[in-house]
């Protein structure tokens, strides 16, 4: 781990068998890792960048999946809620999008990147008081753990830090194109929800 690398929320080994939990530290993952590129320069800021994307990806996937569809049923006025965290997770992705075709070293770079992150800090906000809160009172501990684990799948799919040896960020990201990443979480998902 480079000097510029930040603690990330999920180094307490934390047990992860509730899902407001999982996704409240995934929200600081993503937090750390928009410091990082922030912080970060040349080589380092584009690894740093290339993970901030699939774990972006990973986490809207996984919450589409999982989140949304317990949103939508398991509360009064959980459609509306779903529909405007929908809205909010258009608009970053389109800056996502604006920002992947970028070099990081492009200097439009720097100005997309601090809108993506306010956009997806208001985003997790918006999804912290409106639908996590309603999820963990509309849910048991089995519940919980259940769609735990299915985000557990998800977050497989894209390490949050490099793996071990593997010097190259170009290596460490092999595993294709964002639309790819989120078509095998999406089946990661459904398996770990028993949906296959």
């Amino acid at each position: 781990m480079s000097e510029l690398s930040t603690p990330h929320a999920g180094n307490d080994r934390a047990a992860d068998d509730d899902v407001v939990a999982l996704l409240m530290r995934q929200h600081g993952d993503i937090r750390n890792l928009f410091d990082e590129v922030e912080a970060a320069k040349g080589e380092e800021r584009r690894d740093a960048f290339r993970r901030l994307v699939r774990l972006l990806a990973v986490h809207e996937t996984a919450e589409e999946e999982v989140v949304h569809p317990f949103a939508r049923k398991g509360f009064p006025g959980g459609e509306q809620v779903v529909k405007d965290r929908l809205a909010e997770e258009k608009a970053a992705k389109e800056t996502l999008s604006a920002l992947d075709e970028m070099d990081t070293d492009d200097p439009k770079f720097m100005p997309q990147l601090l809108k993506l992150r306010k956009d997806v800090q208001e985003h997790a906000r918006a999804e912290e008081r409106y639908e996590f809160t309603h999820i963990r009172r509309s849910s048991d501990t089995a519940g919980l753990a259940s769609m735990a684990k299915a985000i557990k799948a998800a977050e497989a799919m894209a390490p949050t830090r490099p793996h071990p040896g593997v010097e190259s960020g170009a290596a460490n990201m092999a595993l294709g194109p964002v639309a790819a990443l989120m078509d095998r979480t999406k089946d990661a998902v459904r398996k770990a929800m028993g949906k296959d």
